[in-house]
């Protein structure tokens, strides 16, 4: 129990030497005040030293910090994955067909046909529900 004491104490800035006639006690009043106020806050139940100092609220944000950090992303819900997933294999097909080692102008090329297959796409249903009308 001292021996946690003198570790916050010394943190803290103070001088932790004690008597020579009375080694119980330390040297500094301030010191010596600390520790009977420790003591009666163990006995107490109360956490020892009361307030945080600079480092220990640096420690507990950091530990946050952290823990936030490793906490798993929001979960992917089954139709997303599934439009992730076939955009991930076009975007595959495409650079593999394209076999090259141009940088730049194979990814325009890429972007561009998936933009415009993608267009083709969302244009089919327009047309479709057009010709239906005119056929009714």
């Amino acid at each position: 129990m001292r021996s946690a004491f003198e570790a916050w104490a010394q943190r803290d800035g103070h001088i932790v030497r004690r008597r020579e006639d009375k080694p119980d006690e330390y040297l500094v009043f301030e010191t010596q005040r600390r520790w009977v106020i420790w003591q009666a806050a163990l006995e107490h139940g109360k956490p020892p030293g009361g307030r945080k100092t600079a480092a220990q609220k640096e420690a507990a944000a950091a530990e946050k910090r952290a823990v936030e950090a490793m906490q798993r992303p929001p979960a992917v819900n089954a139709d997303e994955a599934a439009v992730r997933n076939q955009v991930l294999n076009e975007v595959l097909d495409a650079f593999s067909s394209l076999g090259g080692a141009g940088g730049m102008d194979d990814i325009l090329k890429v972007v561009q046909g998936l933009k415009k297959r993608q267009q083709e796409q969302a244009d089919a249903p327009a047309a479709a529900k057009t010709l239906d009308r005119h056929n009714a």
